[in-house]
């Protein structure tokens, strides 16, 4: 039996899964909202919040723009980032993350995360890119409205788009 739905059709499906499960308790709580009555109502009223927030979240995802199909494989473990790519790789621990910057100049455009001693270039659409997204907007003082915009429209040059916080002693 043919498939009835296309390959193309299936990818955006897909893509659109986390926002299709994060809609699914705002309903809820709506539907609670509306079609009850004292401290069940405030239960609906809450679970539709809490569902707007897990939207919110799954659009930022969808904004970040990741599409696989391009060269190597991102994985992350307990904060601890590897890629492994066809020329090179590299692992990193998001706790000695010293700059995050971007090459838009390179093609497809590349992630340049620096630690001490190594700097580690993994292009935006490698297998498991995704993930990253959640990794640096866990940096502090960085933004996913930053992120976002980095991705959808990379500088022509390498730009940093985060560096940690210099530590003095006074």
């Amino acid at each position: 039996m043919a498939d009835l739905i296309t390959p193309g059709a299936r990818a955006t499906l897909w893509r659109l899964r986390g926002l299709a499960l994060a809609a699914l308790p705002a309903a809820l709580g709506l539907w609670i909202a509306a079609n009850t009555f004292g401290l069940t109502r405030w239960f609906g009223w809450a679970l539709a919040a809490g569902g707007g927030l897990l939207v919110l979240a799954a659009l930022q995802r969808l904004r970040f723009g990741t599409r696989d199909g391009g060269p190597g494989v991102v994985t992350i473990d307990e904060r601890r980032l590897a890629y492994y790519g066809p020329l090179s790789g590299g692992v990193i621990d998001l706790d000695d993350l010293t700059r995050l910057g971007i090459d838009g100049a390179s093609h497809p455009p590349h992630w340049l995360l620096t630690a001490p001693g190594t700097t580690l270039a993994i292009p935006v659409n490698a297998l498991g890119s995704a993930a990253l997204f959640d990794a640096f907007a866990a940096l502090p003082g960085l933004s996913a409205e930053r992120l976002i915009a980095a991705v959808n429209a990379p500088p022509p040059h390498p730009a940093t788009l985060w560096e940690a916080p210099r530590h003095r002693l006074r």
